[in-house]
């Protein structure tokens, strides 16, 4: 008997696999339309859960290898039941991730190895705004700090042009920093 090794992936990124498929669609855009789903239902109070299954992209339907939840509430000392992460910490994560993924890729892409990645992160809100009390005030985060510590077989340079990057193809920062429309439609039942 045999036995053969499944070569490493850099950084556990299969790179072959993404460059192969930016050629694929390259033959046919039409593949490179997605649309991601979600749906959310109140629970209670301020609590809300969030279930995330499906999304069409590739030309039709698809699906995660299972369904995910995400429960959102809104913590204690706001008179809430804190059964979990507020909406806005959502945003920080989802930041965060992004931009992280897109540092794991670029750097398999560059051929340089990561031993670790963290970012500690955070955003700056007045809660004036959300509770009416000044309507001067946004609503939203005045400001949101991202901080990469990077520990890899690269240069300081090395390393900040993947964090640059990274940046510059992710997807929740051109949606937090971009102007993206947003379309509500309400059905009364």
């Amino acid at each position: 008997m045999t036995v053969t090794e499944t070569p490493a992936l850099p950084n556990g990124v299969n790179v072959e696999a993404l460059l192969g498929a930016r050629e694929a669609f390259k033959g046919d855009t039409s593949l490179t339309k997605f649309q991601w789903r979600a749906r959310n239902e109140w629970v209670n109070g301020t609590h809300s859960r969030t279930i995330i299954d499906d999304f069409t992209g590739v030309g039709g339907p698809q699906a995660h290898k299972a369904p995910v939840a995400h429960d959102a509430d809104h913590p204690e000392i706001f008179a809430a039941e804190d059964n979990g992460s507020t909406p806005v910490e959502f945003v920080l994560h989802a930041l965060a991730s992004c931009l992280t993924g897109g540092i794991a890729s670029v750097a398999a892409n560059r051929g340089v190895t990561l031993n670790s990645v963290s970012s500690p992160i955070g955003g700056d809100m007045d809660l004036q705004g959300i509770l009416g009390m000044d309507p001067n005030v946004r609503n939203g985060y005045s400001c949101v700090r991202v901080s990469f510590e990077v520990d890899a077989d690269a240069d300081a340079d090395t390393v900040s042009g993947l964090v640059a990057q990274s940046q510059k193809r992710s997807a929740v920062y051109d949606i937090l920093t971009g102007n993206v429309p947003v379309e509500i439609d309400v059905v009364a039942k």
